[in-house]
């Protein structure tokens, strides 16, 4: 499979924090439970840490969870014998068996059933399936990746998922954190998707300008990576020239901006009002330690001090 840590975009701390993690995780066997709000991009997790892997020239075999109906779900991931249900006309066998060496990708593992939760207990533990209609259990060997953008220990406590299975599924974890917390990722994430959606809609944009991106980076972006994509893959179909300006964009885009506080189309106030916040967060993340926030902004104490003076924070 051709895939980089480089498809994964971002110049952020959150970022590389996230690709540290992967580098260290991806050659194991380990389970690992990745974690973020819809949109975050999970799913290019997973794909790096199949990629980086002693698997990489195996299948990844990706299966959204929620997607399906109970039954047809356990057929899929277990595999079914002829007979054992209406319309099973031959033997079949799941994906935790078609991706044997390989890695299975669980997206929205927080959607399985309980039924299937027992299931796939023992798919992890015992390393074996047991397909339906099926008494005679089968060996496997596939690495399991899964994604949520639940809580599942809150699915836990309130008896929605086996604490069992969420204990194996939580062996090692990575959070993505939501775009909002990492605005500084946007004017890149921004270029890489002109330049990804330049052929397919024969279109030759080279960038975006300052004043665009500062809209950008000012919104909440609860949809996050994906509908950031959405934006600037519309705004392309609609634009023309060489670079797309504040002019391009959506009204809804350029309204929500001047509605949310971090508007300004002063490019040195817009700077100074994100690093304040961003400061703001790091103390609120490390209980106001200041020694600890410094090593969150990858800065040194002294300069942690001196940006507290500059920019008034409390």
């Amino acid at each position: 499979m051709e895939f980089d840590l480089n498809n994964i975009i971002g110049k952020s701390k959150a970022i590389r924090d996230v690709l540290e993690l992967v580098r260290k995780v991806a050659n194991t066997q380990a389970t690992v439970l990745i974690t973020g709000d819809s949109g975050t991009g999970k799913e290019l997790i997973a794909l790096a840490l199949h990629a980086h892997s002693d698997r990489h020239d195996k299948l990844f075999l990706p299966v959204n969870c929620g997607a399906l109906p109970e039954t047809l779900l356990e057929s899929l991931l277990f595999g079914h014998m002829k007979g054992s249900f209406t319309g099973a006309f031959a033997n079949q066998e799941g994906l935790f068996e078609k991706a044997r060496g390989g890695t299975i990708f669980l997206d929205e593992i927080g959607e399985i059933p309980q039924h299937l939760q027992v299931k796939l207990l023992r798919a992890l533990e015992a390393k074996e399936i047991l397909p339906i209609g099926s008494t005679t259990p089968r060996h496997i060997d596939v690495r399991v990746l899964a994604a949520t953008n639940r809580k599942l220990k809150k699915e836990v406590d309130e008896g929605r998922f086996r604490e069992d299975l969420f204990y194996r599924l939580n062996i090692m974890e990575i959070y993505i954190p939501p775009l909002k917390d990492r605005p500084e990722d946007i004017p890149l994430l921004a270029e890489y998707f002109i330049q990804r959606h330049n052929p397919e809609l024969k279109k030759s944009f080279t960038g975006i300008d300052e004043d665009a991106i500062r809209v950008l980076m000012s919104l909440p972006w609860k949809g996050n990576v994906r509908e950031l994509d959405n934006v600037i893959e519309h705004t392309m179909i609609l634009a023309e020239g060489q670079r797309i300006t504040l002019a391009d964009l959506p009204q809804s885009i350029v309204d929500g901006s001047r509605e949310h506080p971090a508007f300004t189309f002063n490019l040195k106030d817009a700077l100074r009002h994100f690093e304040k916040q961003h400061i703001q967060r790091a103390l609120d993340q490390a209980g106001q330690d200041r020694k600890e926030a410094a090593k969150l902004l990858d800065i040194s104490l002294s300069s942690l001090y001196r940006k507290i003076e500059e920019l008034e924070i409390s």
